[in-house]
């Protein structure tokens, strides 16, 4: 079988996020759910089927950046519309500054991107709150909107975004004219938009309306003006009115949150634990190799280069498929250990290597791309850092202060689940470091 080296190096880029409802990218997905200690898309997704469209949920999820969350949420929005339910699905990165987040911004993306995704359907809904605040808004800013009557609820909050998101000066006016009517900008996306929309996604059928919004787990961890830290803030202080919203809602938040003090309040706000992606295991507690979860990892790099290949029926079958890739077998397996279950991880070091080589990869490519990123990581370590790795390493536990965040946030611990909750451990490619 001959391998096509420009796919095989496309479906590599680290940066593409699986979508499994496009049947193109559902031949690369691996469902991790049995290695990872956790089947949190089934819970997510449980919660949502199981309660009448009466009762709204809204869920709090949470991993390391670049684990696989949204590839899991895409998953999630797939099996949702199967299921007969209209999901709006959408990246708050793309619309947010994620260094400045208040919780009108949360709530006016949510409007528009509600009401851009029911008007593709031939859905079209006027909330009359919205018209009104578009006028005193193009007053208060002083600057021509060009929104008329007859405009689409969110082409009015697209131009108002657009108008603000690189202005702080603007975006500052803005939030102190809509602080003040955060609860009535709530009761208009219920009223005027949340409400006739599942009515009228009831009368064609559908289950009801859920809205995922991913990537609020990227927002800074900077303080606010009341010296609160923004993701604190935003979903503890403020989580009650995030809440609020009258159809399914999923979160990302900030995995700093699950290691604070603030965990408990967080939990109180939404009635519900937040849920965690856990990296994908390599090994056990005590040290012994997951051979079961390394096997994933190296059917999820194969399966890349031969998507047509049944890799979990008789992978024996297929070792000189893998010679194709690699030199050995034990190159893909030091690829798929250094990564530490880590999804991006493993992705960005394969791709360095092809950006090196054509395939079949040396172990002399691995082993320089695994040095050279052992010496960008342990660059920004300092020796006190240092000593809480050791710690980290000795008793597999982390404690929720703020030396610790850095670590966390950085990608030098990383979380592993099993039958008795969480353990932590260094990210393997530290240990390449004397």
């Amino acid at each position: 079988m001959k391998l096509d080296l420009k796919k095989f190096y496309q479906t590599c880029n680290p940066n593409k996020t699986l979508d499994k409802s496009n049947p193109e990218d559902r031949k690369y997905y691996i469902d991790f759910s049995e290695v990872r200690g956790a089947e949190v898309i089934r819970e997510l997704k449980r919660t949502i089927t199981l309660l009448s469209p009466e009762s709204p949920t809204c869920q709090l999820f949470t991993g390391h950046i670049g684990c696989g969350k949204s590839t899991e949420l895409l998953r999630l929005k797939s099996e949702l519309e199967q299921e007969g339910f209209h999901v709006v699905y959408f990246e708050s990165s793309q619309s947010l500054d994620m260094a400045d987040i208040d919780i009108t911004d949360i709530l006016l993306a949510i409007a528009r991107e509600v009401s851009e995704s029911l008007e593709k359907d031939k859905i079209k809904l006027k909330p009359g709150y919205f018209q009104n605040l578009f006028t005193e808004v193009a007053e208060l800013l002083q600057t021509p909107l060009d929104i008329g009557v007859e405009a689409e609820l969110s082409v009015g909050i697209a131009k108002i975004t657009a108008k603000t998101k690189d202005s702080p000066k603007l975006r500052s006016q803005l939030r102190q004219y809509l602080e003040p009517r955060t609860n009535l900008i709530l009761e208009a996306i219920n009223k005027e938009l949340l409400i006739p929309a599942q009515q009228k996604l009831n009368q064609l059928g559908k289950q009801g309306l859920v809205v995922i919004i991913d990537n609020l787990d990227r927002i800074d961890n900077s303080p606010k003006a009341n010296g609160q830290y923004q993701p604190e803030y935003l979903f503890v202080s403020r989580g009650e009115q995030l809440n609020q919203l009258k159809c399914h809602v999923v979160y990302t938040i900030p995995l700093v949150l699950i290691f604070s003090n603030a965990l408990g309040r967080l939990t109180n706000r939404f009635g519900n634990d937040p849920k965690v992606l856990p990296m994908v295991a390599i090994k056990d507690k005590n040290g012994e190799q997951n051979q079961e979860g390394i096997k994933l990892l190296k059917e999820m790099i194969m399966v890349r280069a031969f998507p047509d290949i049944d890799w979990a029926e008789k992978a024996e079958q297929h070792q000189d498929l893998i010679l194709k890739i690699f030199d050995s077998q034990e190159t893909l397996n030091r690829l798929c250990i250094v990564s530490g279950g880590h999804l991006r991880n493993l992705m960005m070091l394969l791709f360095r290597c092809l950006q090196i080589e054509d395939p079949p990869i040396s172990r002399k490519c691995v082993e320089k791309i695994i040095k050279k990123r052992c010496n960008e990581l342990s660059l920004a370590i300092t020796p006190d850092e240092w000593e809480l790795l050791q710690q980290v390493i000795a008793t597999k536990k982390f404690r929720g202060d703020e030396q610790y965040d850095v670590l966390l946030r950085s990608m030098f611990i990383f979380e592993y689940r099993d039958e008795d909750g969480s353990w932590f451990d260094i990210n393997p490619i530290l240990i390449e470091s004397k």
